[in-house]
């Protein structure tokens, strides 16, 4: 059994995510206090949303005397680091949502609590006074302006996340890939009536992690969301202890039978970029021709990637299979008796088998999204 901390191979700003749920920011009621009570069965928590600098104080003042509920403090820094240091020892990954209308105001937040915290861009409020002074919605309307403060974190060495509504950028595919070309880390999608294609979109086109919210209160959903690309799914207003428990059981048993517990579908089913790792031999006509051709990828290229990426590793051998090698084989869930064979005779379960799979399409997503530019 893996370590609990360990068992999903998940990781945002250098911590292990115990499990894929996190708690996301509601206006005036996610704090440490709320994530406390829930914290049995999350493996993040995105405080807030707090406003950080005068012209978003002052939206949220406004905000609020016309009945929204908002944090609304004398001295955002140390009410920020008060609720960090409730959250110390609990092994969440703390993440807190900012409200700016500059970058110079999240970097005062970011260099008074250091990198220990995850820093949320708040590109998401629709309420008009925020996004009348250039915060909330207005950054994903503007990707200069949401790319300076992305970098401005960046650049320094904190961990950044964005939180956007999909929809309301022009592209939201080339927002996740300015975002991610700008140094993000993470990139907190509330889907509201889009589903799991959206997610897909943006899986293939940024290797962000992908966080997936709105009505995510059934495994049937969470599960969707994660066979088309999200890492972590996240709840708000649906975040009951009762529904947060029966999702973290639910992954987790799945995780420790399956072994790659958001792998994609079959790119012939279609499944994410990340599911290159199940495909053949591109012998014939199917999804994976095009697949490369998008992508830019030979399929000399391609061939030699899978044939790199599984030696000296459980993937190599195989000479029972169609391809002589199990690094041409499909998910463990599709039934094949060539393969199912071959595992046997190999002494490996099928979780042995998706893990080493979910290790080759680590090292296919690096070929196809290399490092970030520097500078």
């Amino acid at each position: 059994m893996a370590v609990q901390d360990e068992r999903f191979s998940l990781r945002i700003n250098g911590s292990a995510v115990r499990t894929p749920i996190a708690l996301a920011s509601m206006a005036g009621v996610v704090d440490a206090a709320y994530t406390l009570a829930r914290a049995a069965h999350v493996g993040a928590t995105f405080l807030g949303g707090y406003s950080v600098d005068e012209p978003t104080l002052e939206a949220s003042r406004q905000m609020s005397a016309r009945g929204r509920a908002e944090f609304l403090v004398d001295d955002p820094i140390s009410a920020l680091k008060r609720e960090v240091d409730a959250l110390s020892g609990t092994g969440l990954v703390v993440g807190l949502n900012l409200r700016a209308s500059s970058p110079e105001g999240l970097l005062r937040v970011a260099r008074s609590l250091g990198r220990s915290v995850v820093y949320e861009i708040d590109a998401h409020c629709r309420q008009p006074e925020m996004v009348a002074v250039g915060a909330g919605e207005a950054l994903a309307r503007d990707m200069g302006a949401l790319e300076a403060m992305v970098a401005a974190l960046a650049d320094e060495g904190f961990s950044v996340s964005v939180k956007v509504r999909a929809g309301v950028a022009e592209d939201d595919r080339r927002l996740a890939r300015r975002c991610w070309e700008a140094g993000a880390e993470v990139l907190h999608v509330d889907l509201m009536d889009f589903g799991y294609p959206k997610i897909r979109e943006i899986r293939n086109t940024a290797p962000l992690v992908l966080i997936a919210n709105n009505s995510m209160t059934t495994f049937e959903r969470m599960r969707e969301m994660f066979s088309h690309g999200a890492d972590l799914i996240s709840l708000a207003r649906g975040a009951n202890e009762r529904t947060l428990a029966g999702l973290d059981a639910a992954i987790t048993r799945l995780q420790d039978e399956q072994g790659w517990y958001n792998s994609p579908k079959q790119l012939c089913r279609g499944g994410d970029i990340r599911s290159l790792t199940f495909c053949c031999m591109p012998v014939k006509s199917c999804p994976l021709i095009p697949t490369l051709e998008k992508i830019g990828m030979s399929r000399e290229r391609y061939i030699a990637l899978k044939m790199d990426g599984v030696r000296e590793t459980p993937l190599e051998g195989g000479p029972q299979t169609c391809f002589g090698s199990l690094a041409w084989c499909c998910k463990a869930s599709s039934p094949c008796m060539f393969r199912d064979v071959t595992l046997q005779k190999m002494g490996l379960t099928k979780r042995d088998y998706m893990q080493a799979k979910r290790r080759l399409s680590e090292r296919i997503m690096d070929e196809v999204f290399p490092p970030r530019p520097v500078g």
